[in-house]
């Protein structure tokens, strides 16, 4: 059965082409993308670019981002930091105020003769750490994400203070809606970068399957909204701690006079998210062929990360990676963290980082050894929460003392938190120790602190 859409979950794909002595970086990044994909065993999105892209790489199924919600999650990243009670805390995080003084992905290879762009949403802000990131003044289209265009939207939201409608779905070309603007400001930067003497870090952050769920009507046009498979458990989970909350955002919107969290609401969301996921896949598409026909693409690296609560739901994110040199068609099951993103893509790039303070491990090595001995858990934050996601559980604890245990091999949809349950109590003590511990302890063998 499906499992609930508690939280959502966000999303970057990053390609890196030899053209020259270093090679080229196309990072994209997506809004709130789940791990739902064919590539990933999902049955009802259409997203055939994306999982072409799988099919060319590894696939690693246990991949966590470090903190579940946007503006900290991309600072996180391209710090190379994991959140503390004191950064990285919130949607609108800014990492030049979070941590001044840390160096960041794209400056540290401009640094090493890297040509910066970026397009659309990278960081949270976009002019965050933007002088000394980007070697152009970053770029987002005119108008905003939640821009709707349908003239009836407009006249559906009434005298309540809304963002808008939740869904829309006008018959408009592709590039009606900012990710299409965003695909195609890429593409001609693609072309751009090619008469370049010099490598790029081009980064393209598209904005949908964000809230609100607007895309063209064709993309609508591919799903059957009466025939899509609901979640079986769209209630809490039993006994979760008073403290366990998900995103309200979609509060922001109105919904078209549709009851909130009917079965006809439910559908017309989840009908919007796939729209607007098969919008997404065609934008990559579009930008995918345009480095094969420039012939700059020969290998790519998927991320992709979650947010919003620390729940497994929301933490465990896809991610693929393709390179040249390593075999296609794998599937890795060791824990990985997306604060290694930063490490990694600097080994990749055979560049020896000048960062010393980043916090992640490059797991370059799993892409020679898929079942090579690797991280014990993964470390998760998200607002009076921390947790540790190991083979088997998700435990979390909150600052008022309140704690969450699943068994991920029992219970692999959540329903049920076994923090007060006897018979695991031990099992509370170690995680409680290893969160005292911290990740340091929690490394590959060769790389522990």
């Amino acid at each position: 059965m499906r499992k609930g859409i508690f939280p959502f979950i966000a999303s970057c794909l990053l390609g890196l082409s030899p053209v020259y002595a270093k090679p080229n970086i196309l990072f994209i990044a997506i809004d709130d993308l789940r791990p739902e994909l064919g590539c990933f065993g999902g049955k009802e999105i259409r997203s055939p670019h994306i999982d072409k892209l799988a099919d060319q790489g590894m696939v690693f199924n246990r991949a966590y981002c470090q903190v579940a919600v946007c503006g900290a999650s991309r600072a996180s990243l391209m710090t190379g930091l994991r959140p503390t009670w004191k950064r990285f805390l919130k949607y609108d995080t800014f990492a030049e105020k979070d941590a001044p003084d840390a160096m960041t992905l794209p400056e540290e290879l401009r640094k090493n003769g890297y040509h910066c762009i970026s397009n659309g949403k990278i960081f949270h802000h976009k002019n965050d750490t933007g002088k000394r990131s980007w070697s152009e003044d970053p770029w987002k289209p005119s108008m905003g994400e939640a821009s709707f265009l349908d003239p009836k939207s407009k006249s559906m939201i009434g005298g309540r203070k809304k963002r808008g409608p939740v869904l829309e779905f006008p018959e408009v070309a592709d590039s009606a809606y900012p990710d299409g603007q965003i695909a195609d400001k890429t593409i001609d930067d693609l072309k751009r970068m090619k008469k370049k003497d010099k490598p790029f870090f081009l980064a393209c952050g598209f904005i949908k399957p964000h809230l609100p769920f607007y895309a063209p009507k064709k993309y609508w046009d591919l799903y059957d909204r009466a025939s899509l498979e609901l979640a079986d458990n769209r209630d809490r989970p039993k006994d979760a701690p008073s403290s366990l909350r998900g995103s309200g955002e979609i509060h922001n919107y109105h919904n078209r006079g549709m009851k909130y969290n009917s079965e006809e609401w439910h559908r017309a969301c989840l009908h919007g998210y796939y729209a607007c996921v098969s919008y997404v896949d065609t934008q990559i598409g579009k930008v995918m062929k345009s480095l094969e026909d420039l012939d700059l693409r020969e290998n790519t690296i998927i991320v992709l990360w979650g947010k919003h609560n620390v729940m497994h739901l929301s933490t465990r994110s896809p991610l693929i990676v393709a390179a040249p040199g390593f075999k296609s068609g794998q599937a890795c099951d060791r824990l990985v963290e997306f604060v290694d993103i930063y490490p990694t893509l600097m080994d990749l790039a055979d560049l020896k980082s000048a960062n010393n303070g980043l916090e992640g491990t490059s797991f370059k090595p799993l892409l020679e050894t898929p079942r090579l001995k690797w991280k014990s858990a993964a470390f998760s934050k998200y607002g009076p929460a921390r947790s540790i996601v190991t083979e088997q559980f998700n435990y979390a604890e909150f600052k008022d003392g309140q704690k969450m245990l699943f068994d991920l091999s029992a219970d692999p949809d959540e329903n049920v938190n076994l923090a007060s349950s006897p018979e695991h109590k031990n099992t509370l003590n170690r995680f409680g120790n290893m969160i005292k511990d911290g990740w340091g302890k929690i490394l590959p063998p060769k790389t522990k602190h």
